[in-house]
């Protein structure tokens, strides 16, 4: 399992940057991060399509909470705190970053 070996906030960017133990780096928005939330509220319960988040372009993260060894909470400046970020979650939100931002913006697109 991969795991992060550096998880550093750059709130006056609005970015979490990571670096996992493959030796890869990644920088992520807080605005993504938000509307890809593994929380239910987003996410859903089951197989319903996941709720789509809009007009988080200036959300912060505002605390990073360890949960156990395997995730962190990201607590973000908009209330939003029930999302908890496995390792694995984190690590396929920067794998398919392109591809998850892309379907993103067809999908905010689509409901303009």
């Amino acid at each position: 399992m991969v795991q992060p070996t550096e998880i550093k906030l750059l709130q006056k960017d609005r970015v979490l940057e990571l670096t996992f133990d493959t030796g890869e780096h990644f920088v992520l928005s807080c605005e993504y991060l938000r509307v890809y939330s593994p929380s239910a509220e987003v996410r859903g319960h089951g197989l319903e399509q996941p709720k789509l988040v809009l007009n988080k372009q200036n959300v912060n993260i505002i605390g990073i909470d360890p949960v156990g060894h395997y995730a962190v909470k990201l607590i973000f400046d908009d209330g939003h705190n029930s999302g908890i970020y496995s390792w694995e979650t984190l690590y396929d939100l920067a794998k398919n970053y392109t591809d998850n931002w892309q379907h993103y913006l067809q999908r905010v697109a689509a409901n303009a």
